[in-house]
């Protein structure tokens, strides 16, 4: 078998050429920021905005910072731009039922100037009627219908009096009303001359005004009919004269909405009550209309007149006079309120009070028509927003709902505005989880959001897509008014982006990272004064980003090279070897070895997990173990039982251990404690492994190398240090200049293995050995010591149950 060879320079680090770009710097370029190599989320995006039918709405799914918000924003602006202006929306009135406000479109940039109009029309109402109440013409008519009714009662009482005076009685006018007295000589007679009359003089007498009393009771209830006749003319006067005032304004209004059949419905039934309702207009109060608009929310004395007058204000929750197309809605904070919209109240006389002019419009209202863009994370964490906005989706209205008066938090008396139609496309943004999860345990998500926009993490790397990454970066740089890159500098950002993706062949999409580097290189070249950012300021703000967040690496290195931490790089081992682990800070990922150590004795064939059996190790990584007992039963027990018990141990691991990246590194430590054979301390491994003894790919392999290599240069280079990692992991390989320098001048390598058997070859420097036809491994070989070692370990097995069997027989025959 032929020995994997250390990897070259050429083989470390995908190099971009700046003498590929045609351009100097990236001020030349149109910074184009658009969705390059997420073809897969593009199209579902194409989809959902172009499907007009119920539930096609968008879910955009991916890792924080890959541009999903960006990318939709530019798509929909670039969509919207083409598409009708939606309607304007106002809350006006309603005579019929007051507390259901009725809701009224307008298109686009008309209710703003509809709710002017009515407020000038109500501020000359304030003139013009008390001037038509003023003028001589009402003046003569009101007299005239109220000389009529005097009149009536004049003539009425003048026909009691003739009556009366006949018969010598005369009608006095008292305090109290009408009195009758009988008249001598034209002398009211006194009692006493009264009671001197004859008894049939004074039967008459009281015969006759007993009549005059009828009649004139008779009158008396006539009066308040009279009266009412005499109201109802004053009133059908008033209205009269009031209709006649204000017809020539509303005609006015009415001849420029005489193409919208609501706004002349609404303005009939203005006109109505304003003629119904005129003496608000009559009144005399100190500083004018200016004065009782300003006072609606003062609560003052004069509420009940400005609750009359303010019902013909128009309230406008929806303004669309400056939109040049569908309206794009990104609400920050999706909450209930924020999304429906919320009904105010102001406070009057330690009473809380509300009217339609408090509506106030939702996120719904401002993108309706259009597109609203919400993050799933946020909308979820607020109470009830999810639910609702299911809800106004699904019933296709806006229904603004006071959550304070639906859970009986506040008691006042509310309002139920009328719904307004929703007609509107949802985009949520968040991670892939919640996407999952949301599919998973809510029936209603897949029904509304059937669509998926699944953002990659990365994009192919290639000469046209290294050109669309120097695109984006002069977008970002143009947006955030940064210093542009040269070419140098564009280069070294793409290679940055291969980092990150892990993957030399891929660039990393997450934009956010971009940005951040690209703000932090500026600040550099400003320091030097730079006109422009260079390669060597990008590489100091990626130097920076290490050192700010090398504090605990160092540390950890610091307790290896201090032998707390005890890690061996020099000698042979049996049964130990260094594998390599990363760890996770923030957004910062370093790498360190960890001392793998493995014991061999005899037993029924189990491999045992040390962190598993205290529960410090987690699935996956008891899962690489249980492997191992499989490559072991496959490779060495076909013919016999094993008759081996191996532990497994991290050394000093304090933390517990996840992940099978660590398996292969077991598997040697394993094998070289049953062959007996030292495993060179100076090498490193990283790769898991299966039963086939086959190495397999792992993650974060450029840390891995880099924090092993740390510790030997810092111990030392001696030209022997190196790491084993998986042949598939090559392509991910991105390492930093100091170890591409090392690997040039052969004082650290880097072996790509592909199966357990070059890997042993390494370590141990003896061949792994080829099993021939008969099943005999090669002489001297690690796999024959393997077999040798684990036949003398069945044997002994034998030899002990056989002298047990022998010693028991022997005690029965004493016995």
């Amino acid at each position: 078998m032929s020995l994997p060879k250390p990897l070259r320079n050429s083989e470390l680090y995908n190099r971009c050429d700046p003498e590929q770009f045609s351009f100097s710097s990236t001020e030349e370029l149109d910074g184009t920021t658009g969705i390059s190599g997420q073809d897969r989320a593009l199209e579902a995006i194409r989809l959902s905005i172009g499907m007009k039918h119920d539930g096609f709405n968008l879910f955009a799914l991916g890792p924080a910072g890959t541009g999903k918000q960006t990318a939709i924003e530019n798509y929909l602006q670039e969509e919207s731009a083409s598409e009708p202006v939606p309607d304007d929306w106002c809350y006006v009135y309603n005579f019929d039922k007051p507390r259901q406000p009725a809701a009224m479109p307008l298109p686009p940039g008309r209710a703003c100037a509809f709710s002017k109009e009515m407020d000038s029309l109500v501020e000359a109402l304030f003139s013009i009627i008390p001037g038509a109440f003023s003028s001589e013409e009402y003046q003569e008519q009101e007299k005239a219908i109220k000389e009529e009714l005097q009149e009536q009662q004049s003539a009425a009482l003048e026909k009691i009096e003739k009556k009366a005076a006949g018969n010598s009685i005369a009608v006095i006018r008292t305090p109290s009303g009408f009195a009758f007295a009988p008249v001598r000589d034209d002398e009211v007679l006194k009692s006493e001359d009264f009671m001197k009359l004859s008894e049939e003089e004074r039967n008459t007498i009281d015969k006759q005004i007993s009549e005059l009393k009828e009649a004139m009771q008779s009158m008396m209830m006539q009066i308040p009919k009279w009266q009412r006749e005499t109201q109802k003319k004053l009133k059908e006067l008033n209205q009269q004269v009031a209709g006649f005032a204000v017809k020539p304004l509303f005609s006015e209004l009415r001849s420029r909405y005489d193409d919208l059949e609501n706004v002349l419905n609404y303005l009939d039934r203005v006109e109505e009550d304003i003629t119904a309702h005129f003496e608000q207009f009559l009144e005399k109060e100190e500083g004018g209309m200016q004065e009782l608009l300003q006072a609606q929310f003062s609560g003052g004395a004069r509420g009940t007149r400005r609750q009359a007058i303010h019902r013909y204000k128009v309230n406008v929750v929806v303004d669309n006079s400056d939109a040049t197309g569908a309206p794009v809605i990104f609400e920050d904070k999706p909450s209930c309120h924020n999304l429906l919209g919320d009904i105010e109240h102001t406070s009057h006389m330690g009473t809380l009070v509300t009217d339609f002019t408090l509506i106030k419009a939702g996120a719904l209202h401002k993108a309706n028509g259009g597109y609203l863009v919400l993050d799933a994370r946020r909308l979820l964490m607020e109470p009830l927003a999810y639910e609702t906005l299911k809800k106004a989706i699904r019933t296709r209205q806006i229904r603004i709902e006071s959550l304070a008066q639906l859970y009986s938090l506040m008691s006042t008396v509310s309002l139920e505005p009328e719904p307004v139609p929703l007609d509107i496309k949802v985009i949520l943004l968040g991670e892939r989880y919640l996407y999952y999860l949301l599919s998973s345990y809510d029936p209603d998500f897949s029904e509304l959001f059937k669509i998926a926009a699944d953002f990659d993490d990365d994009m192919e790397r290639g000469s046209d897509s290294e050109l669309a990454y120097a695109s984006i970066l002069a977008g970002m740089i143009d947006h955030a008014g940064l210093r542009h890159l040269d070419r140098g500098a564009v280069a070294r950002i793409i290679e940055f982006g291969s980092r990150t993706a892990g993957d030399a062949s891929r660039l990393s999409t997450h934009l956010q990272g971009l940005s951040d580097l690209l703000h932090e290189a500026d600040f550099h070249a400003g320091e030097e004064q730079a006109a422009l950012i260079s390669r060597a300021h990008v590489e100091q703000a990626i130097e920076a980003r290490r050192y700010r967040a090398g504090r605990i690496p160092e540390k950890i290195r610091k307790s290896m090279l201090e032998h707390t931490i005890l890690i061996d790089t020099d000698s042979e081992k049996t049964g130990q070897i260094n594998g390599l682990a990363v760890s996770r800070l923030g957004d910062q990922m370093f790498g360190h070895p960890s001392r793998i150590t493995a014991q061999v004795k005899m037993g029924k064939g189990d491999v045992i997990d040390i962190e598993r059996e205290v529960e410090m190790g987690g699935p996956i990584h008891s899962k690489g173990v249980m492997i191992l007992s499989g490559f072991l039963g496959g490779r060495f027990g076909s013919d016999q039982p094993l008759s081996l018990e191996a532990t497994l141990v991290f050394e000093q691991s304090y933390s517990g251990v996840e992940g099978d990246s660590a398996s292969s590194a077991e598997l040697y430590a394993l094998l070289s404690a049953l062959s007996g054979l030292p495993l060179r301390q100076w090498l490193a491994v990283t790769g898991s492994v299966n039963q086939h003894g086959e190495v397999q790919a792992i993650g974060g392999v450029n840390e891995k190398i880099e924090g092993f290599f740390d510790l030997c240069n810092e111990r030392g280079l001696n030209g022997r240090q190196g790491v084993l990692i998986p042949a598939a992991n090559v392509r991910n390989l991105m390492l930093r200049q100091d170890i591409r320098e090392a690997v040039d001048q052969e004082r650290f390598h880097i072996y790509p293995v592909t199966l357990i058997d070059e890997g042993i070859e390494l370590l141990t420097g003896v061949a792994a050995g080829i099993r021939s036809d008969e099943g005999q491994w090669s002489e001297g070989s690690v796999n024959a010591r393997i077999a040798r070692r684990l036949d003398d370990m069945a044997e002994k097995q034998r030899q002990y149950r056989q002298n047990d069997k022998n010693g028991g027989n022997e005690e029965e025959s004493t016995s």
